[in-house]
């Protein structure tokens, strides 16, 4: 379980002497809950995001335990350094917006007919309750051909989970090559 401190200082100094020493400048808000100021050691938050196996997982802060959803970062645009993350809690009941991300399945028959394959966009904004949360939206993408797309309407329904973004937006598709 990944673990971190509470900040005392919210200042401009507090935050470069905290992220000089290796930490990961974080707040945890939810609905009806008083926001947490904290810090993570960075390469432990790296270690712990990338083998988490659901959008959820839990995150211990001076010996209260939470279970967060990333919902915002920032990176430095120089050095792509991670500077700030916001966390959500995830409030069992209470709806709330997620992004999830897609999967991709198949390689695309366009591909062989000099198509390139492009991915507009990597996840889908939904709001649902934390118990509804899908791991992914699969997509198969071995149909299509150059010229072709799925949009948000090709995606398959989830019950409890209302997808926020428009219909007609473009997800994947295959476009010709040069």
């Amino acid at each position: 379980m990944l673990e971190g401190i509470i900040r005392e200082s919210v200042s401009r100094a507090g935050t470069k002497a905290l992220r000089k020493d290796g930490y990961l400048i974080a707040n945890i808000y939810g609905k009806g809950q008083p926001n947490t100021h904290c810090a993570f050691k960075v390469n432990d938050f790296i270690r712990a995001v990338k083998h988490k196996d659901t959008l959820v997982f839990p995150v211990k802060v001076s010996g209260k335990e939470y279970r967060v959803v990333i919902q915002e970062y920032q990176r430095d645009p120089v050095t792509s350094h991670l500077l700030h993350v916001d966390l959500m809690l995830v409030q069992p009941g209470v709806e709330a917006q997620f992004f999830i991300p897609i999967a991709l399945h198949g390689t695309p028959k366009g591909l062989k007919d000099k198509g390139a394959l492009t991915i507009s966009k990597k996840r889908i904004k939904v709001r649902c309750t934390p118990e509804k949360i899908p791991a992914n939206f699969p997509l198969d993408i071995a149909p299509l051909g150059v010229g072709d797309s799925l949009l948000i309407r090709d995606i398959a329904p989830v019950e409890g989970v209302r997808i926020i973004d428009r219909d007609s937006v473009a997800v994947v598709g295959v476009v010709k090559s040069r």
